[in-house]
């Protein structure tokens, strides 16, 4: 599921987005009752035009966060420009489409299949012949077999990040002919197309040293439409040319140049003209926009000066040469006059440099979409409060996901949706709205699980001296009675309780959504004695149980007034909500303080820390030194591979720790693990479709994240830049990006799709 949303899978290998601020098949056809996928939320936005528009030559100078540590996608190190790099100069099996499902690349594919299944699945993969790498050399087995025995995770010499799917094949032939690639599969692998993207060349991935460190500032040999020219680290860019040979439809542009510039310096950049393309803020975005408004015919100025005031002219000088005379004439006090004349003047002055500001910005125009990434809550699960599920479902059902979407795309006129599962985004094949194993937002229910959990208003509260937050330490009194009523109720103990909200008797109309854990296919799904979990109406299971309070019979759910502060044994429940500080997390603030107000109607309190973006990450999600946090995943056109470790219950490791790969909420459970492993396996997607929505549901009900919203993109683009710009889920095509020619126009979006799919997904 950080900063950029181009190659998914690339962030999925390092870390998770931080700022809220990541082929031939057919689209997806029109949304159905029985289709729950539904269909992407907004258009990809990038002044689409025919390569006959464009003109031949020039330079796209490009913003990116960073000039990567390594050139090789498959180390821990890479980040969203070694993907963006990988995308333009090495060969991709697959590419995304606008739906983010994964299609042929023709450029390097004739054709990819399974053509066996029993004994072994065997995929042939039948090559272009024309894919050639850059010294001359034919694609072929050789660079596949190298780079499987480099992932396989089989010799740990290879500083690899992952091996996920490559550690399944078996071996690797040259089939029929040169043209192509068998590759016979130990276990079957359902998401074997996601491998081989990039293919590096067996020069990068033939041995250790030249895989480790070979690939970390060059790529000597390549095989895309462009080619790395440098990686200058002193001038915080890397330029890509064209490649000579380069068998394709030749590319556009002579050069790219994707410059590292910090997000805060990006509008002083275009107003440079330093840039041509760059992701932005949504401040930076109003500033592109009012630009790029209406002007005046015989200037050229914008009509509306910043904040939509008029714009100053020679009539406010006259005004304060007015003023002044007038208070000299009129006796009035000389000075004070002076002091008015020279604010003004600096007013003015202000006003010309935003004039000037502006007239920069007026060959630009702001493209925007929705990135292939969502912005979660996450809900540290390892100790403290939200140890207990319970209080993490009351924290869930505390938040109006609805009114958190709209705070942050409904001002940027994006349609504000809700996203419904962690595992996709509307519009992708396994996308499905799950959340209803967790509840609709209900403020009644969730002070009912607190109460359950015994949080209660009111309580006394003993401070000490630097006591820390309630989620600061474990409460291990409270974990063991937590344990021991846990085990009473997975052995089925009848207790004599009721689920609050299950009784047909809640007239809020609120809790339809909430009485089958993980939706229709749960009743089945316990019966067929995969998981070991008890699935039944009234007893509590150990993850993803039922979703009301419990409590003993003929307590009366709490009033909707206003909840006081809950407190318990002495401590005040306050969570530790760390954000990140930096100029690009305004809107990841905005979000939190949203979610403070919704907690705090329910009686949890929140202690706020801001930390520097670059220890946010390390220092405190991996390291587990929050309660709640606000983050994003990319989506992914491989879920039951990209997602398995994000959602794996974590395990001990040989040295005492916890191995919680990249579970930084460190909730988990077996089933969610199964389901996943069975996902993975099966080569039927219409079950592979299921099984992915059923560990999904039980995610939701487990609470240990909840998706808030797809994230914008906004890109600031000049005004003949085409092909370019807010890509969505789809990869971008290098060689048809340029500048238009003179009376040529690039397609755009009339407006962002604001419809919502036919399944519910709030």
């Amino acid at each position: 599921m950080s900063h950029v949303g181009v190659g998914p899978r690339a962030v999925m290998r390092s870390v998770a987005f931080l700022t809220a601020g990541v082929l031939a098949v057919p689209a997806l056809a029109g949304c159905t009752s029985e289709d729950p996928s539904g269909k992407p939320l907004a258009e990809q936005d990038v002044a689409a035009a025919g390569r006959a528009s464009v003109s031949d030559g020039g330079t796209l100078r490009w913003a990116v966060d960073s000039v990567p540590d390594t050139l090789n996608a498959f180390q821990s190190d890479a980040d969203a420009t070694t993907t963006r790099v990988a995308q333009a100069v090495l060969p991709s099996m697959f590419r995304m489409d606008e739906a983010g499902s994964p299609v042929r690349n023709p450029d390097y594919l004739e054709s990819a299949e399974v053509v066996d299944t029993e004994p072994k699945q065997v995929v042939v993969y039948k090559l272009n012949q024309q894919a050639v790498w850059s010294d001359g050399r034919e694609i072929g087995a050789a660079d596949f077999s190298a780079q499987w025995r480099a992932l396989s995770g089989k010799d740990s010499a290879y500083w690899t990040a992952r091996n996920a799917g490559y550690d399944r094949i078996e071996k690797i032939e040259r089939g029929a002919n040169d043209l192509e690639v068998k590759v016979t599969f130990s276990r079957p692998y359902a998401d074997w197309k996601a491998l081989f993207t990039p293919l590096y060349p067996k020069d990068v991935t033939g041995t250790p040293d030249a895989f480790n460190d070979g690939a970390r500032r060059a790529l000597k040999v390549s095989a895309g439409p462009f080619a790395v020219k440098k990686v200058d680290t002193k001038g915080d860019q890397v330029v890509l040319t064209g490649n000579p040979r380069w068998w394709g439809e030749p590319a556009k542009l002579d050069q790219i140049v994707l410059r590292a510039v910090p997000r805060d310096e990006r509008v002083s950049e275009l107003v440079a003209g330093e840039l041509d393309l760059a992701e932005i803020d949504p401040e930076t975005a109003d500033e592109v926009g009012l630009a790029a408004g209406p002007r005046d015919p015989a200037t050229g100025t914008p009509l509306m000066g910043p904040g939509g005031t008029p714009a100053a002219g020679p009539q406010g000088r006259s005004a304060a040469r007015a003023l002044r005379s007038w208070a000299i004439a009129n006796g009035s006090d000389e000075e004070a006059a002076e002091e008015e004349v020279l604010a003004r003047e600096k007013r003015r002055e202000a006003e010309a440099k935003a004039r000037r500001r502006q007239q920069a910005l007026s060959g630009f125009e702001v493209r925007k979409s929705l990135e292939p990434a969502y912005t979660q809550l996450a809900l540290n699960g390892a100790d403290g409060p939200l140890a207990d599920e319970r209080v993490r479902r009351a924290v869930a059902r505390a938040l109006d996901r609805e009114k958190l979407a709209e705070a942050v795309l409904k001002p940027l006129g994006l349609p504000a949706e809700p996203v419904g599962s962690h595992l996709a985004l509307s519009g992708q094949p396994a996308y499905a709205d799950g959340s209803g194993a967790l509840g609709e937002q209900n403020a009644k229910e969730a002070r009912a699980l607190l109460a359950d959990a015994g949080w209660v208003p009111g309580g006394p509260v003993k401070k000490k001296d630097g006591e820390e937050a309630a989620g600061a330490e474990k409460d291990k009194k409270d974990k063991e009675e937590k344990d021991g009523k846990d085990e009473k109720k997975s052995e089925g103990d009848d207790d004599g309780t009721y689920i609050v909200g299950e009784d047909n008797k809640n007239t809020d109309g609120k809790n339809e959504g909430d009485r089958n854990d993980g939706g229709g296919d749960d009743a089945k799904d316990g019966a067929d004695g995969e998981s070991g979990e008890k699935h039944s109406s009234g007893k509590n299971t150990a993850q993803g149980g039922a979703p009301g309070a419990y409590a003993p019979k003929g307590t009366a759910a709490p009033a909707d007034a206003a909840a006081a502060p809950l407190a318990k044994d002495g401590k005040a429940l306050t969570l530790r909500f760390v954000l990140p500080s930096g100029p690009g997390s305004e809107t990841l603030r905005t979000v939190a303080d949203r979610i403070t107000d919704m907690l705090k109607e329910i009686g949890i309190g929140t202690e706020v820390t801001k930390v520097p973006d670059e220890s946010y990450f390390k220092d405190h999600i991996a390291a587990g030194e929050y309660d709640l946090a606000l983050y994003s995943w990319p989506a992914s056109a491989f879920p039951a591979t990209d997602a398995r470790p994000i959602y794996a219950k974590p395990v001990p490791a040989a040295d005492g720790s916890l191995n919680v790969a990249q579970n930084y909420t460190r909730v988990g459970t077996d089933q969610v693990d199964q389901l996943f492993d069975r996902a993975m396996t099966t080569l039927d997607q219409k079950e592979a479709r299921g099984l992915l929505r059923k560990a999904d549901s039980r995610i939701w009900a487990a609470a240990g994240s909840v998706p808030l919203y797809q994230r914008p993109q906004l890109v600031a683009a000049r005004e003949n830049l085409a092909n370019a710009g807010a890509f969505g889920f789809e990869t971008p095509v290098y060689e048809d990006m340029g500048f238009l020619k003179k009376g040529a126009h690039g397609s755009r979006p009339s407006a962002p799709a604001s419809s919502s799919p036919s399944s519910p997904s709030s």
